[in-house]
């Protein structure tokens, strides 16, 4: 009996600030059949046994930042290495995300101890070294950090609610070091689509539409 050949699916990254519209693009390639979209686990994050670690850690990120960090990144895994039949993953934030633009950030402003952080870096080590979390393309939804904060605030999400402008100034800052001034090398290449403008949800749609076949791999990204 052949084994059977499994075909790597093109894997789709969207990155960006709070409210840059990620989820408004994973929405909108749900209706692709050839897509498998996967939004951000917050579920996940918001029932951990019965406590939401994701109000916790922005309530309290000094006393939470390492088991949210944790738990983010096992919830990641789980989409990032699972098996499709479809032709493409698309993913609302990365692996990657997590390890050079989140876990640096934390540790950076004192959420992770030197300790903590080293811990996060050799598990993120062992993954990428162990399991296939490869990206083909990146997507960076570029916005700054006020026009993201009207957004954020109109959306009215409630854990949320405690998250200051200084905090998306930051993410910004890094999301920018990560993305643009390359502190790291990037694993794929990169589309960047400008959404520096207080949007509405039809307008991302109609600006997406036109990166549409670079999106799903159509057309190479150089």
């Amino acid at each position: 009996m052949k084994k059977q050949i499994v075909k790597k699916p093109f894997r789709v990254a969207v990155e960006g600030n709070v409210g840059s519209g990620k989820s408004t693009l994973i929405k909108y390639f749900e209706k692709f059949k050839e897509v498998e979209t996967n939004p951000e686990p917050i579920e996940t994050w918001r029932d951990l046994n019965g406590h939401n670690l994701l109000q916790l850690t922005y309530s309290d990120p000094h006393r939470w930042n390492f088991a949210f960090q944790h738990n983010v990144q096992l919830s990641r895994l789980n989409l990032q290495s699972k098996t499709t039949n479809k032709d493409i993953q698309m993913f609302e934030r990365s692996l990657q995300n997590n390890r050079y633009c989140f876990v640096e950030m934390a540790h950076d402003k004192g959420l992770l101890s030197s300790p903590e952080y080293g811990v996060m870096c050799q598990w993120y080590e062992y993954i990428e070294t162990n399991v296939d979390i490869g990206l083909d393309l990146i997507v960076y939804l570029r916005s700054l950090p006020d026009i993201v904060h009207t957004r954020m605030q109109r959306r009215n999400r409630p854990e949320e609610r405690t998250i200051k402008l200084d905090y998306l100034i930051d993410l910004h800052e890094y999301y920018e070091k990560w993305l643009m001034e390359k502190y790291f090398n990037l694993p794929c290449p990169l589309l960047v689509i400008d959404v520096n403008k207080d949007l509405s949800d039809n307008q991302l749609v109609d600006i997406y539409k036109t990166y549409e076949k670079r999106i799903l791999g159509k057309i190479p990204v150089l």
